[in-house]
């Protein structure tokens, strides 16, 4: 996969350089729009995607922003303009930053309910916790491990994985609590989900883009999960998430269901399911967005988030008590597996 992924963002810069030489955009409010919707046009691997699921029609987007340019119009006017052009394609992995601010798309998880409360986690984790390689995890009182996975942000090292899994070898079973989780490096959730199978498990594919249209992708390619050459995980496994699972996470999530003994508890996850790249318009924006599709392992796109196996909200009753609601519905599931 670590290949895959090197080959993909090698051609990936080429494709973009090649673009940014073939055509140079004056850097005025016209010249930055056409730049800007240009390279997307050419490079976003989502277009006909989202116009299955909500009617995209980039050209139309083109005509109905290109009519709030003006000549005379500030940078901080043109931003705006340009950021919310952007939103027309509803995807967190498509970011402009200026010096003064930054574009983003955030409903993809700001319209759902948080499904998660820092002081109720608290309670679960108490004062003794313990952290390696970024997780925080303890042993529940009914034995059952607790791991809460924050981010995916920094590399793991296999002895940090080791000492995780040595830590909560008495356990029964094992909750990895990954909401809030918003992503990092797929290297990490790699590692991290090969302690948990004994076999090399087809869980996704990936493409790239082979030419300047909509359509113009490779063939899909397998996305290969290999067991950990160190400790693994053999007992039963509840995944929880929440809407604010996002990018490299989405994909933790893609893999660990089709681990076995793995269950996923709590809410649909956000998605963010194309690889994200970095260009640049005239006025020295960075644009960044998403230019490699991935999939699940029976070719469906994840772009709009994964169902979890039990959908489970926190209750208004059990947050009032500081009760997990997601946690508690995991617990009795794992002691029935």
């Amino acid at each position: 996969m670590r290949k895959t992924l090197y080959f993909l963002l090698i051609t990936l810069t080429l494709c973009l350089s090649s673009c940014v030489e073939e055509k140079q955009y004056s850097d005025n409010p016209r010249g930055n729009f056409e730049a800007l919707w240009k390279l997307l046009d050419e490079h976003y691997c989502f277009f006909e995607y989202k116009n299955q699921q909500y009617g995209l029609d980039w050209d139309y987007v083109h005509d109905k922003y290109s009519r709030m340019i003006e000549p005379d119009m500030s940078e901080r006017q043109l931003f705006e303009v340009l950021g919310n052009m952007l939103g027309e394609l509803r995807d967190g992995h498509v970011n402009m930053w200026s010096p003064f601010d930054m574009a983003r798309y955030w409903s993809w998880h700001e319209n759902y309910p948080q499904n998660f409360s820092d002081s109720i986690q608290r309670r679960y984790l108490g004062t003794d916790y313990k952290i390696t390689g970024g997780a925080r995890y303890k042993i529940l009182d009914d034995n059952i491990g607790y791991v809460y996975w924050g981010g995916f942000d920094f590399p793991i090292g296999t002895g940090s994985l080791d000492e995780i899994i040595n830590g909560l070898m008495t356990c029964n079973a094992i909750i990895i609590d990954v909401r809030n989780n918003g992503g990092g490096m797929i290297t990490t959730a790699e590692k991290v989900a090969a302690r948990f199978t004994d076999e090399t498990l087809l869980v996704g594919y990936m493409q790239h883009k082979t030419g300047k249209g909509h359509n113009d992708f490779s063939e899909k390619r397998r996305q290969m999960l290999k067991p950990a050459a160190s400790l693994r995980w053999h007992k039963p496994v509840a995944v929880l998430t929440n809407r604010s699972v996002y990018s490299a996470t989405n994909e933790f999530v893609k893999y660990m269901k089709c681990c076995p003994n793995v269950i996923t508890v709590g809410d649909k996850t956000g998605g963010g399911a194309g690889m994200p790249f970095t260009g640049e318009i005239p006025v020295g924006w960075s644009v960044r967005f998403s230019a490699c599709p991935m999939f699940d392992k029976d070719g469906n796109s994840v772009e709009f988030g994964i169902d979890p196996d039990y959908k489970v909200d926190i209750t208004s009753e059990d947050y009032s008590k500081s009760v997990d609601t997601i946690i508690e519905f995991a617990r009795k599931q794992l002691k029935m597996m």
